[in-house]
């Protein structure tokens, strides 16, 4: 196989588990995470929101996972498993928030019910929608 002809599987694979990671968003993290807000959007709605954006959770995952090889798609694999692990079991230990996020909106509740190539695009999607998007 030639390398034009992987290159284009790896776009079409990645584009379509953005398009499945975005739906999954859409109908189940959707509801207590905004896609994007700035910082001062945020603190202008903090009373109202229910758990801090998705560019914000992106952002705090890729700055606080930290690992010794410094391979970004080794950090990207890490990254991905540890947001998967954590939509399914969250626990208090593991939460990334910035100081007070936790008091404010808790641990968010396990989500089971995902299949595992719904859980693998989320959590692609989660980091891959947000590269150079900051908070």
């Amino acid at each position: 196989m030639n390398k034009y002809l992987l290159s284009s599987l790896f776009l079409f694979s990645s584009v379509a588990f953005g398009d499945q990671g975005y739906e999954v968003y859409k109908n189940n993290c959707m509801q207590c995470h905004a896609e994007l807000l700035t910082k001062k959007e945020a603190m202008a709605n903090l009373n109202n929101l229910k758990a801090p954006s998705m560019n914000e959770v992106s952002n705090r995952l890729k700055d606080n996972i930290i690992i010794a090889d410094k391979n970004e798609d080794v950090k990207k694999r890490v990254v991905i498993a540890f947001i998967k692990d954590y939509i399914r079991d969250p626990m208090i230990g593991d939460a990334m928030c910035r100081p007070g996020a936790v008091e404010k909106f808790g641990v968010m509740p396990a989500v089971t019910h995902l299949k595992e190539d719904e859980l693998q695009a989320v959590a692609e999607w989660i980091y891959e929608r947000y590269e150079d998007v900051k908070f």
